[in-house]
């Protein structure tokens, strides 16, 4: 098929369409023409199909072309060629049940100018609105691409944040309670494995990420020891098909443990809640913190990374289906966090 063929008549089914829907539209004009008394009607009914055809096709080849010289389409203008098309489609049909008597030639003109203006028009706001669909769709991958991209980055993020931080507490271990780092190098074997293998996925099982959540504390439990006072009421989902973004929540486990572990106080307190109902995924942790020197200097510019990356994941993956908020009252830091299950 030529180039100029496509651009007039575009894809080849357009044709096929086109022959199938001539026949009701001949029949429906050699109907009208015959109530006119219209001499050789069949005749001028077969023209008058052509050029209700032609008609289509060359609006949707001017619109092409005003489209490829960089015209812009919007929703006005199709709305507004849309009333113009009603209005000859509607003058049609009362013209044809209210004819001019006697008047046979005005008749017939006050016909074929909305017949060919509609055939036009139908053109013209079809190709519009194709040119208007496509340019959303291909906005919308190219956005959706993007997301995906950055998401990427964000859960690769993720595991080298994750060890950089432990491997600070082992360091400081090490120094001072070395005989704990065999039963936690077992742990982190097996947090580092779920971080590596299932973290590039977009969603995880439900309970697999309350499996690693429980696994990381049983490993802060050997690392702060006696020092803990904690409280979890983790409940499993009662469907297992329920879904969330993997290490979405261990950021907030991790920094419940960081910020309540570094304080000067005998005793940290720290209280997780994760509960599932009616396809909502409740999740609370509280921790005790102090505010004082030491803590202020422990934070760096790489301190809330954890934090910012899980926000922007609750935008990418949870848009409009999530409600996030912290508060800060009597030395408790409260993070809680709702979010519609996949």
């Amino acid at each position: 098929m030529s180039n100029s063929f496509r651009n007039f008549f575009g894809n080849r089914y357009y044709i096929l369409f086109a022959a199938i829907f001539a026949i009701p539209v001949w029949q429906a004009t050699e109907s009208y023409l015959g109530t006119i008394n219209i001499n050789d009607d069949e005749t001028v009914a077969t023209g008058l199909t052509i050029g209700f055809f032609a008609g289509i096709f060359c609006g949707r080849y001017f619109t092409q072309y005003w489209l490829d010289k960089g015209y812009k389409p919007s929703m006005r203008l199709i709305i507004a060629l849309s009333l113009l098309l009603t209005g000859c489609v509607s003058w049609l049909f009362f013209h044809t049940d209210f004819p001019l008597h006697g008047r046979n030639a005005i008749n017939f003109l006050l016909y074929l100018l909305p017949f060919l203006l509609s055939s036009l028009l139908l053109g013209i706001v079809v190709k519009l609105v194709r040119a208007i669909t496509q340019g959303q769709l291909r906005e919308a991958r190219i956005s959706a691409e993007q997301h995906k991209g950055e998401l990427q980055l964000l859960q690769s993020q993720l595991s080298p944040h994750f060890l950089f931080n432990t491997l600070n507490n082992l360091y400081g271990l090490s120094l001072t309670q070395h005989e704990k780092l065999p039963p936690l190098l077992l742990r982190l074997s097996d947090l580092l494995r779920y971080s590596v293998y299932e973290a590039g996925e977009s969603f995880v099982p439900l309970q697999n990420e309350i499996d690693y959540l429980n696994n990381y504390i049983e490993f802060e439990k050997i690392r702060m020891g006696s020092r803990l006072q904690l409280e979890t009421d983790i409940q499993p989902p009662a469907d297992t098909q329920v879904r969330i973004a993997p290490m979405l929540l261990i950021v907030f486990v991790e920094n419940a443990f960081k910020h309540a572990g570094n304080t000067t106080a005998r005793q940290v307190y720290i209280r997780i809640e994760l509960v599932t109902e009616k396809n909502v995924i409740g999740f609370r942790i509280i921790n005790s913190f102090e505010i004082n020197r030491e803590t202020s200097a422990i934070k760096s510019k790489h301190s809330g990374l954890g934090l910012a990356n899980v926000q922007k994941r609750l935008d990418l993956l949870y848009p409009a289906e999530h409600i996030f908020y912290q508060t800060q009252e009597n030395n408790l830091y409260t993070v809680s966090l709702q979010l519609k299950a996949k």
